[in-house]
């Protein structure tokens, strides 16, 4: 059993989506994308426990708070359009109401899920409501041939969606889940809990999942286990009568007693016994619901018997602890979907893999989001899934696909260090090399930091700077990551015509400066006063303070010999983290200023950055 597609529509950040799932799969893609979003849809249409809460959705839930005609404004007015069955019917009559009006389906979230392979108990369930799925195609089989569901990559399948709508005469939401085949119809037939609880879905958020994991809350992972082992605890009777018979502070030497008899006696002076009489203070409210919130798990921790509440644990412990439950309830049922946010939260890099080993071992298909190299790594291409999400909320998918110039042996060797940084982020910049890519980031602090309103730093641009490891590699790199939506840069010295043109091709801007080298790039382009400056701060190996005895003199070739020999220490970086804005080359400066207004195109963009004559040191846009 395995969720093979998602559809969604008005919910969340997401104001559509259509997303094929393999079995196993990990979701890539920056802060904010939507990874969550697709996890909390199929929840909201598979989750068992969802719907208890009340509402099941809220405001919030509806993409850009749409939930209603007024929310909208007078410019597109709201019609309620009457499904005709025919194709194009709804969108014509929407259209004879005239152009950009807001229909109910606007209006309404709407999440379908179509599940595969399903078991011999599921089909046995779900009976009339089965239809089949064409793995080749990736779509519903429609073929009038009935014999057709035969080929090996045909499969049954099962299609339920949720709504979610605002009710104008309650004033309030409601959302329910429905078998898909019974909506076109119009005779809805709700998927109910107890249908969820076949499919078995679980979905690990690990702080909140975490808080109320050993309580006996309803829904909480120790009450699914429970049920699930149909343990019915008979304990709610005899604990409220012990705890009925246990009076508070009942010794007089505490004093709450007396005052408690003196509260009494005032009262009877005033009303009846029968209003009430006799305060007393009891443990708890002595119902079932109340005990169920307050009974907690304690856990002894260290080398003593002392116990805390689970929740006081550490973070990782926590974590742990929830994973083992959800592989108690995975291991019971043999066949479940299991969706898991973040499973590197507080856990150490070799934890994280057992986790991602023992939860695919467990589960008939599992879905993870991260941001960790080790979880990442332990999953093939076709295993991830890159989402991007454009301005008019429609979150798309990609596959990585690695280009001719990077071999699947490279990609797996240099992944943590080369490839895992670009795949979570929404821009890339690929430098040509370790110089650049450790120079450039610290030139544009650097100036964010002295003049904030003109520069900013790569990373609150949301950039990603990755090492090329070579001229040559740029192209095959920009490729790979602007195939799976990234916003896609380079930055390199001069290039001859044919491959400038091959990186251009594959990049939205190339930033390429006129030197052979950026050493020369920042020699000849800073003024005497900082190098001079930096050579007094900084620690000179023995053989160039021989080399150069009076370094001032020589500033310039010993500060180039001193960049060649501290390339991996970062030295030409921690250079421009002491200068000022105007000690800053000018390309540099210009190069930051650029790319902050490709990146936030509110602001006007200066002219483009290209490459000055060598050794020019004139500002880059008048040397053009």
């Amino acid at each position: 059993m395995q969720v093979a597609h998602i559809h969604i529509k008005n919910f969340r950040g997401v104001k559509e989506a259509s997303l094929f799932l393999s079995k196993h799969a990990v979701l890539l893609g920056d802060n904010n994308t939507g990874k969550t979003t697709v996890l909390e849809a199929l929840d909201l249409t598979l989750g068992p426990d969802r719907l208890n809460h009340s509402p099941p959705i809220d405001e919030h839930d509806f993409y850009r708070g749409q939930y209603h005609a007024k929310n909208i404004g007078a410019a597109k007015p709201f019609v309620v359009v009457e499904a005709s069955g025919a194709p194009g019917a709804k969108a014509a009559q929407a259209e004879a109401h005239g152009g950009g009006v807001t229909t109910e389906e606007d209006l309404t979230i709407s999440i379908e899920v179509t599940i595969i392979d399903l078991t011999a108990e599921q089909q046995a369930r779900f009976g009339d409501h089965i239809e089949f799925w064409d793995l080749n195609k990736k779509k519903l089989y429609s073929d009038p041939a009935p014999e057709g569901v035969d080929a090996t990559h045909i499969t049954n399948a099962l299609r339920v969606t949720f709504l979610g709508h605002y009710d104008p005469e309650e004033d309030d939401f409601e959302g329910k889940t429905y078998y898909a085949r019974t909506i076109v119809g119009g005779s809805l037939v709700p998927f109910s809990k107890k249908d969820k609880q076949v499919c078995g879905f679980l979905y690990l958020r690990s702080v909140r999942t975490g808080s109320r994991a050993l309580s006996l809350e309803r829904g909480s992972l120790l009450d699914i286990i429970l049920r699930q082992k149909e343990v019915r605890p008979q304990m709610w009777e005899a604990a409220i009568e012990k705890l009925a018979s246990f009076s508070v502070a009942e010794d007089p030497a505490l004093g709450i007693s007396g005052v408690l008899k003196s509260i009494n006696t005032a009262l009877k002076k005033y009303v009846p016994k029968e209003w009430g009489v006799e305060p007393h203070l009891k443990v708890s409210n002595l119902t079932r619901e109340h005990l169920r919130k307050v009974i907690t798990a304690f856990i002894a921790t260290g080398e003593g018997d002392h116990a805390a509440p689970f929740y006081r644990q550490g973070t990782g412990t926590i974590n742990m602890l929830v994973l083992a439950m959800l592989s108690q309830i995975a291991e019971d049922k043999q066949n479940v979907i299991f969706a898991m946010e973040e499973p590197e939260t507080a856990i150490p890099p070799y934890a994280q893999k057992t986790i991602i080993h023992e939860v695919r071992k467990l589960a008939s298909q599992t879905l993870f989001t991260s941001h960790s190299p080790y979880v990442l790594e332990e999953f093939t291409l076709t295993e991830t899934i890159v989402l991007s999400r454009n301005v008019a909320g429609v979150l798309q998918q990609a596959e990585v696909a690695l280009p001719d110039g990077v071999k699947l042996k490279r990609y797996r060797q240099e992944f943590r260090q080369r490839f895992c940084e670009g795949l979570l982020a929404r821009r890339v910049l690929i430098a040509e090399g370790a110089t650049e890519s450790d120079s450039f980031p610290a030139a544009c602090r650097r100036l964010a930091e002295l003049k904030p309103d003109t520069y900013s730093s790569i990373e609150a641009l949301g950039v990603c700077i990755l090492d090329a490891g070579g001229e040559g590699n740029i192209p095959h790199m920009a490729k790979l990551y602007r195939d799976i939506g990234k916003q896609t840069f380079a930055l390199c010295d001069q290039q001859d015509a044919r491959a400038q043109a091959l990186i251009e091709a594959q990049v939205e801007h190339l930033y390429m400066h006129g030197e052979k080298g950026i050493e020369n790039l920042i020699l000849k382009n800073t003024p005497q006063a900082a190098m001079e400056r930096f050579s007094d701060l900084i620690q000179w190996p023995q053989d160039l303070i021989e080399k150069y005895p009076d370094r001032k003199a020589n500033i310039v070739e010993a500060l180039r010999d001193y960049f060649g020999k501290t390339k991996a220490d970062l030295g030409i970086a921690e250079y421009l983290a002491q200068c000022s804005e105007d000690e800053i080359p000018q390309w540099i400066r210009d190069a930051c200023i650029h790319l902050k207004g490709l990146c936030t195109p509110t602001t006007p963009l200066p002219p483009a950055v290209d490459a000055p004559p060598a050794g020019a040191s004139e500002n880059i846009n008048e040397a053009l």
